[in-house]
């Protein structure tokens, strides 16, 4: 009996450690895909490639964008700009949003958001960041009270200094509700207001230069750099 024991646990031993490193092989049978056409695209697409394409370079499937295009959905700031700077940007561009209450109010909203830690609620430089890091400048002093808003654009999309780019935190269109809003702190005003006549003014000067949220100029007239 003892014997049958002693068999028994050899052999359980034995089937435990074949069991064991058979599991922990490298070689693993994949198996087969059924029906793989659901799961591997037959059609070209640029982040999921399982063989080499015979037709493009390195047999890739995402190729280089020619030179000029735009990406769908993206906005192709750089091609609108004769000099990729922020003193050309001030030149060059103009705020195509009319000067409203509610563009207002959005740009002190995004403002708050994005701008206070640094600028401060009143655009002084003291905001929480501004005070443990000096050097913040304030809106209302210096060459900066008197920044046009392409140049405000461009800093905010492009960074400068210590100060990140937020091209990726707001788009274009808020990007230039942010520039209309700090336009007012560069003149110490903080009031969103518009008087009845300047928003029926600025809303018929801005809806027809509303086309590109870029530049400030109808499609039409959108250099092809």
């Amino acid at each position: 009996m003892k014997r049958f024991s002693k068999l028994g646990l050899k052999a359980s031993a034995f089937l435990f450690t074949a069991a064991s490193l058979i599991a922990c092989g490298n070689e693993k049978e994949p198996g087969l895909d059924y029906a793989p056409d659901m799961y591997y695209s037959i059609a070209l697409d640029p982040y999921s490639q399982i063989k080499p394409n015979p037709f493009n370079p390195y047999g890739m499937n995402m190729r280089q964008p020619a030179k000029g295009t735009v990406a769908r959905g993206m906005e192709g700031y750089n091609l609108y700009l004769s000099v990729d700077t922020a003193e050309v940007a001030g030149v060059e561009l103009t705020n195509p949003l009319a000067q409203t209450e509610e563009n207002l109010a959005q740009g002190k909203v995004l403002y708050s958001r994005f701008c206070t830690p640094c600028h401060g609620e009143q655009g002084d430089g003291q905001g929480l960041v501004g005070v443990k890091f000096k050097g913040v400048p304030s809106f209302t002093a210096g060459r900066v009270a008197s920044l046009p808003a392409g140049h405000i654009f461009h800093v905010i999309t492009k960074g400068r200094g210590r100060m990140p780019y937020y091209a990726t935190q707001v788009n274009p269109t808020e990007r230039w509700k942010i520039v209309m809003y700090v336009q007012q702190l560069q003149q110490g005003i903080t009031d969103v207001a518009v008087s009845a006549d300047e928003q029926a003014e600025n809303e018929a000067g801005g809806e027809a230069i509303t086309d590109n949220p870029v530049t400030g100029t109808p499609a039409s007239e959108t250099p092809n750099k």
